[in-house]
């Protein structure tokens, strides 16, 4: 028998189910794209700028998260959650039509956009709609609406990609948005915000308010991006130090107070989240990558590396959930799994790199990286909402989705610059994502140093 207060029960089905849904539709965008895109890149011949392929969505993803966030605060979820959708309905469908690789990434541009307002818009649901008690286990949910993208997506693409075209992929995600929609949208209207109280309007310049600092933040970490993609050193060098003079108090203005340094409590939770997924999205990214071009793997092959990890990162958010509930300290889970990802992201590197271990070995490798994955960010995620007032649940899962969303962005980058500079200096394959493992592995190993400060300086139990 379902309880009645469960997420389950009467008072939270119809909710619990749309929002799951929707998380689904991202995770089939996710996962599906990804197998494919090095397919798309050979393609449309844009393999030297391959990184954009996932920063262009991951950058765009900043500025609908953010924007997505305060909206909530202010009316409700329901506005954001509808122009997230549509959002990504446009950009699937440029995408799919795309005749070149700038279009195409015009199209990953606006679905970036949707899907940050989309998963931003989950969060916020949880923290506004579901008691205390409940919300580890929506955050379990979460993960497990990976599960059957996670299963059937990746097998689906790469079979698409390999018997028709990659472009019904993009025409595959239309129609499910379109239900995902009707599931969704009519539970939020009665959904407003909590009565907490909304930040107070300043007289802020815009660029410091938080549409303005989001755009400055995605418009500077993408001209770094793209200066690190340049032949011409003094341009390279003019346009880096450019972006890195608006991206950095970009960030710090879009960002809660705190996050730059680590400061215990909020922005320790949302620096752990930037490194968390910094190095789990960033080995991901290259996965498909590494597999075809050096081990030979079809796309449909890669793409189960893929769905392992998603798999096992479902099984460890259920196991976090389930010490969670026994009141398991969450500062150590974090640093636990993140230790387990990155042994997971080491016998990815070994497997993908080398010829030692069968190619098979990687599914092994990234469903290890995946259950560390579910373990810490179940973990921190429920340490950091934890002290957030009700009033700014939307900015606080904003700063979270934000911070995700940005370091993969940024690892992207810079797997694809590298890949780039290693084709105009003659360098192997191996050699560049050999570096992009060992980043991946650093970030994973600055988290589990960092993990210790999400409990708040004066919490006085174990969290």
């Amino acid at each position: 028998m379902i309880p009645h207060d469960g997420v389950f029960g009467d008072a939270h089905r119809a909710l619990t189910l749309g929002v799951l849904l929707s998380v689904g539709l991202v995770a089939l965008e996710s996962l599906g794209v990804a197998t494919v895109l090095p397919g798309i890149a050979e393609d449309l011949d844009g393999l030297g700028a391959y990184g954009w392929g996932l920063s262009a969505l991951m950058l765009a993803n900043v500025i609908g998260t953010v924007v997505a966030g305060r909206a909530a605060d202010r009316r409700g979820p329901l506005r954001p959650m509808a122009w997230g959708m549509a959002a990504l309905a446009a950009g699937c469908a440029v995408a799919g039509a795309a005749p070149t690789w700038p279009l195409f990434l015009v199209g990953r541009f606006c679905q970036g956009l949707g899907v940050g307002a989309v998963m931003a818009m989950a969060y916020t649901v949880i923290g506004l709609a579901y008691p205390e008690h409940l919300r580890a286990r929506m955050y379990a949910l979460l993960s497990s609406a990976w599960t059957i993208p996670s299963l059937v997506g990746p097998a689906t693409t790469g079979t698409l990609a390999e018997h028709a075209t990659w472009r019904s992929v993009f025409v595959l995600i239309l129609p499910i948005i379109a239900i995902a929609a009707a599931l969704t949208l009519p539970p939020l209207r009665a959904l407003r915000r909590s009565g907490g109280t909304e930040a107070p309007r300043t007289a802020l310049p815009w660029w410091r308010r938080p549409l303005g600092s989001a755009v400055l933040l995605t418009a500077g970490t993408g001209v770094l991006l793209q200066a690190l993609l340049l032949t011409d050193a003094a341009a390279l060098i003019i346009l880096a130090a450019a972006g890195v003079l608006v991206t950095v108090p970009a960030l710090r203005w879009v960002t809660p107070p705190g996050t730059l340094s680590a400061r215990r409590g909020l922005g320790a939770g949302v620096a752990v989240r930037a490194l968390l997924c910094g190095a789990y999205f960033g080995t991901e990214a290259f996965l498909p990558l590494g597999l075809q071009e050096l081990r030979g793997m079809s796309a449909t092959a890669s793409g189960l590396g893929l769905s392992a990890g998603a798999i096992t990162w479902v099984a460890g958010s259920a196991l976090q959930a389930r010490r969670d509930a026994g009141g398991a300290p969450r500062a150590a889970a974090t640093a636990a799994g993140l230790a387990v990802l990155a042994a997971g992201v080491a016998l990815i590197a070994v497997t993908t790199l080398t010829s030692a271990l069968p190619a098979w070995t990687a599914l092994l490798g990234w469903s290890i990286g995946g259950l560390g994955m579910g373990v810490a960010f179940n973990a921190s995620t429920t340490q950091t909402l934890r002290h957030v007032p009700a009033g700014r649940q939307g900015e606080a899962s904003g700063a979270l989705q934000l911070a995700q969303t940005f370091a993969t962005a940024v690892v992207a980058g810079l797997g694809g610059a590298a890949i780039a500079f290693g084709q105009d200096h003659d360098s192997s394959m191996r050699t560049t994502l050999l570096g992009v493992f060992v980043l991946t592995g650093l970030l994973a190993a600055g988290g589990m140093l960092l993990a210790r400060r999400l409990r708040p300086e004066a919490a006085g139990r174990p969290a």
